[in-house]
């Protein structure tokens, strides 16, 4: 990895899903953290604030049957949870995830 520094310190990679795909994130993150860690060049570069104020960054988590909207770069991801929807800027951003 070549930015280490721009990662909350982790130990080991955790199971999420994103849009029906099954990815290995590294713990103790932000959702937000997590998509820049699978695609570091799109995500980096996205016209994102990166601290809750544009709210570009919303996701959608489920939760037993429902959805429910998160801001992914103050939303910390865990082992196994299901991302449904992708905000407009967030799959730009994210596309090659």
């Amino acid at each position: 990895m070549s930015n280490p520094d721009i990662f909350a310190p982790y130990e080991k990679l955790i199971e999420i899903k994103i849009l029906g795909k099954r990815y290995e994130v590294p713990e103790n993150n932000t959702i937000l953290r997590c998509l820049q860690y699978l695609d570091m060049e799109s995500v980096s570069q996205a016209d994102l604030c990166w601290n809750g104020d544009c709210l570009s960054c919303q996701v959608w988590v489920r939760n037993d049957e429902k959805e429910k909207g998160v801001i992914s770069c103050r939303t910390r991801a865990v082992e196994g949870m299901e991302i449904v929807r992708l905000s407009d800027e967030i799959a730009l951003a994210a596309i090659n995830i």
